[in-house]
């Protein structure tokens, strides 16, 4: 929603799409209709690769294999694909001047490109020699950064103009700063890309103090596009959510809703079964590889 607002509010002059899974609620659908052009409803991929997603320590990107998705939209002939923990901060439609597969290098590895923002043409043959690449070889990160890596495997090497500049794909990550650089050119950053297991939406917010709440510093080496994100979100985001909610009650993460609203009422052994069966478990909450973990280990003592 952030993301969507991001661009409408910056004046772009193409179709927005959003692809999400059956589990986002009906209410939180109505605002992305509001926002997007198009809300696209996908089946959500897996790529099950324990072992590297445990090497990352990040267990939850396996499902961004679901992102593969973007190459069935054929009725477009260019798409931009963007991360939903990207925000941005200036227009980006000259992205559209650029060609299959532009992407930014990746701060950690620069010989491979960050599949967080990417410039792609929407083909069924390509989409069905993506899914036989991830069935024949899988990815080497267990994520969908190493399939694409893969696949497009001369993105290194081979044309220097799919080098997206890194403020197409600027990472807000503390570990990711060469301070000098975002001295010099920070200031014409397009796209904040907030990397890593703490996202925007894992702190709440104070409307009135304007401040966001939690270990800012240690999560972001620039604070100022967090709360941009925030601003963004309360400003514009929450209003839309309170229409389409009514009284039923949401975590916004807004300070001053949350300590009157009451807390959600939680959910039955088989109502959390069948949301697993049906490949909609809560994967960055309750049912996170950490409290899966948790819950062996008591088990096992």
């Amino acid at each position: 929603m952030v993301l969507g607002q991001s661009l409408r509010n910056h004046k772009t002059s193409r179709k927005l799409v959003v692809m999400i899974g059956p589990h986002v609620s009906d209410p939180s659908r109505a605002v992305l209709h509001r926002i997007y052009d198009e809300v696209r409803l996908v089946d959500v991929l897996d790529s099950g690769d324990t072992a590297n997603l445990a090497m990352m320590k990040r267990p939850d990107l396996g499902v961004t294999f679901t992102k593969l998705h973007c190459w069935t939209l054929t009725h477009y002939s260019k798409c931009v694909f963007m991360d939903a923990d990207t925000l941005v901060v200036s227009n980006v439609d000259e992205l559209f001047d650029r060609e299959e597969l532009s992407a930014a290098p990746d701060p950690g590895w620069p010989d491979c490109f960050n599949s967080g923002v990417f410039v792609f043409r929407p083909s069924k043959e390509t989409y069905g020699r993506l899914l036989q690449f991830c069935t024949e070889h899988g990815s080497f990160d267990g994520g969908d950064q190493g399939v694409l890596n893969a696949f497009f495997s001369d993105w290194a090497t081979t044309d220097i103009n799919k080098h997206l500049p890194f403020i197409y794909n600027l990472s807000s990550v503390a570990i990711y700063t060469y301070a000098p650089a975002f001295k010099q050119f920070g200031s014409n950053a397009k796209v904040v890309h907030f990397l890593g297991n703490t996202k925007p939406w894992s702190y709440s917010y104070d409307p009135k103090a304007r401040t966001v709440k939690g270990d800012v510093q240690a999560a972001s080496s620039h604070p100022s596009f967090l709360l941009q994100w925030w601003t963004l979100y309360a400003t514009f985001v929450v209003p839309m959510m309170h229409q389409e909610y009514g009284d039923t009650p949401f975590h916004s993460g807004c300070e001053e809703e949350m300590a009157t609203a009451p807390p959600p009422p939680p959910m039955s052994s088989l109502e959390r079964k069948q949301r697993w069966e049906q490949g909609q478990a809560d994967y960055m909450g309750v049912d996170s590889f950490d409290n899966i973990q948790k819950k062996l280990d008591a088990f096992l003592k």
